[in-house]
This record gives C-alpha cells, sequence and structure tokens, in this order.
C-alpha cells in the first residue's frame, strides 16, 4: 500500500477522532479496501464477516480511530487499541488508506495525529505490526521512529515517544498567546500615533 511515496495533490479532507456513535463509520471504511488493501492491513485477506466482527470489537474494547474525511466519506483511519488489549502490554496501532486517498499524505497526517493522541494518554511506547511486502507502511513507520524487525512473515517494531517530544496540542496552544500579542502591539501603535497628533507627549 503506497501512503506517501509519489504524491499527487495534497489531501484536503480532514481529520478528527470518531465519536463512540460514529464507529460504524470504521467499518464501512474498512469494507471498501480492496483485497491487496485488505491482505496488508491485516496480514491476509479478510472476508466481510470478519471485518465487520473486527469492527465490532473495536468500537467495544476501547479502541481509537482518528479518521481522515474526504466529503463527508471516511478514506482513511488511524487505530489506537489500547494496552489492555495486548499481550505484552504495549498500545498497538494500526492504519488504513482507500486507493482514491493515497499518495497524498494522509498516512503521515494519521501518524501524527495518532502519535499526539498516544501522548496525551500517557504512553510511553507503541507497537505497529505491518506484512513483511508492506513495503509503503514499513517506510512510513521507519520515518516516525519505529525500529522494524522481520520475524515470521512480518514486520514487527516500536516506537519511543519520549523522541518526539511534546503532543501536537501543545505548540497549538500558543497560537493564542501570539494574537493576544499581536493585537496588544496593534493597540500600542494606534495610541502612540494619537498621542503624537494631539501633542500629549509620549505614549506608555
Amino acid at each position: 500500500m503506497n501512503y506517501d511515496s509519489a504524491r499527487s495533490a495534497p489531501a484536503k479532507g480532514t481529520v478528527r477522532t470518531l465519536s463512540q456513535s460514529e464507529l460504524p463509520l470504521l467499518r464501512d471504511h474498512l469494507l471498501r479496501l480492496d483485497r491487496t488493501s485488505r491482505y496488508d492491513r491485516f496480514h491476509g485477506f479478510m472476508d466481510d464477516g470478519f471485518i465487520k466482527r473486527y469492527a465490532e470489537k473495536c468500537a467495544s474494547d476501547g479502541t481509537v480511530i482518528i479518521a481522515y474525511f474526504d466529503n463527508g466519506t471516511v478514506r482513511g483511519a488511524a487505530e489506537l487499541h489500547p494496552p489492555e488489549q495486548s499481550p505484552d502490554g504495549e498500545p498497538e496501532i494500526a492504519f488504513s488508506v482507500e486507493r482514491s486517498a493515497r499518495r497524498k499524505g494522509v498516512g503521515s497526517v494519521l501518524f501524527r495525529k495518532l502519535i499526539a493522541e498516544a501522548q496525551a494518554r500517557g504512553y510511553r511506547s507503541l507497537r505497529i505490526t505491518t506484512g513483511a511486502q508492506n513495503e509503503a507502511m514499513r517506510t512510513l513507520a521507519s520515518k516516525f521512529g519505529a525500529k522494524l524487525t522481520f520475524r515470521h512473515g512480518e514486520s514487527t517494531g516500536s516506537i519511543d515517544l519520549a523522541r518526539h517530544g511534546q503532543p501536537e496540542p501543545v505548540p497549538a496552544a500558543v497560537a493564542p498567546l501570539e494574537a493576544a500579542r499581536a493585537i496588544a502591539n496593534l493597540n500600542r501603535a494606534y495610541w502612540q500615533m494619537v498621542f503624537k497628533m494631539y501633542g500629549w507627549g509620549r505614549a506608555a
């Protein structure tokens, strides 16, 4: 599955976390995956029945779904599975992008949002597993610091979240402060002009 390489036009959709009532959208997205994409996502071809049961499990076990919407339809998803669902107690992540949304940077956007979500929950590391033949996913995972090893037909690795610094929402919170500074500077310039015009002396 080619997520980011040889990009065409950049993605123009929106990315957000699905609410509990929206989780069936994950099922619909996974059912739209073509045969090759299903094989890459689940490390083997899975029929519709399996995908429906899998989506139902995600809706009931606390899995967080970060979705990419294009014209109101989920075309990509990043899954953050809680550590309680993993045999080694490490939260596991998974990605899927429909063919129509590939080569637009969707995979990277989802990866960044998922890392921010994991950091906000206090997770220290993430585990990712992908098929040995899924070169694009392995490349994307390596881009975000995953150290992958090949074993039993799969590539498995962990991402150390401490290497990714602060979660994404932290820098975003700086924006209001910068806006306040800009307004203060504008007000200061305005009153300096008024004092100069009326000869009231220098503004403070």
